[in-house]
């Protein structure tokens, strides 16, 4: 799924690289793309991309805050938790709660209702262990994936993602919004596909971004759902079937 809107051709390209490489100048970010070094200082220092999620040193050489490579090293400075499957199916439900808590309060992430937001913390948490051991029971190596609990990109000034957890692949990113509810809304639909095209530019041009709203109230409940103004569709699961959303894209059951 390739999403539309977030940033121009060029602007993705010069991001990519960036985040791709250790260090690189201006003039040889335009060497290798082939485009002219005028329009490549343009986009270094107007493109929100690069203005916000990348930084030049006294040398000016430019970095990006989250690489491009697997895993995607930067992304943990944004993420409540942040760790592989193998992690989170190791790590005690109270220990990985605690972690979550205090990494919630280092990104700014609201904890004032404490109650509530600790019962959602706790079903979502569920949710996605009994995913990952249903993926390995299917023979889906998963253990080496990328998991972030309560991604806030919100530093900058221009970028805003949030998503309740980001699960990626070598290939596929899945973004999930998780509600305790067993209806489908349409403004919660949207709510899920928001930022799958920011997040499709920061993690880069090999992975496919394939958004998700999860219903942890429903029951066998997997269907696709169209965006508003748009012909894209969306998968929408409950807890239980969210292994489908994943089967999709995967074809771990075929």
């Amino acid at each position: 799924m390739r999403w539309k809107g977030a940033a121009d051709a060029h602007e993705r390209a010069i991001y990519s690289l960036i985040c791709s490489r250790d260090g690189i100048k201006a003039r040889e970010v335009a060497s290798e793309l082939g485009l002219p070094r005028k329009l490549v200082n343009q986009y270094l220092y107007d493109s929100p991309f690069i203005s916000d999620l990348c930084f030049r040193d006294e040398e000016y050489r430019w970095y990006g805050t989250i690489r491009q490579d697997f895993p995607h090293a930067g992304i943990e400075l944004f993420s409540g938790w942040y760790g592989s499957v193998a992690q989170l199916l190791e790590q005690p439900e109270d220990a990985w709660l605690q972690e979550l808590e205090r990494g919630c309060e280092r990104i700014g992430r609201n904890l004032n209702d404490t109650r509530g937001l600790i019962h959602s913390f706790l079903d979502t948490h569920a949710t996605m262990c009994t995913l990952f051991q249903e993926l390995l029971g299917f023979g889906v190596d998963c253990r080496e994936w990328e998991v972030s609990f309560e991604l806030r990109i919100r530093r900058a000034r221009r970028i805003r993602i949030y998503t309740d957890v980001l699960a990626i692949s070598p290939l596929y990113a899945f973004p999930l919004e998780f509600k305790m509810k067993d209806a489908i809304e349409q403004e919660e639909v949207q709510q899920a596909a928001k930022y799958a095209p920011y997040l499709e530019v920061v993690l880069g041009p090999h992975i496919d971004v394939v958004p998700a709203l999860v219903l942890t109230g429903a029951h066998d409940l997997f269907c696709h759902r169209r965006l508003e103004k748009d012909t894209a569709e969306i998968p929408v699961a409950s807890g239980d079937m969210l292994f489908n959303v994943f089967d999709e894209y995967l074809g771990y059951l075929q």
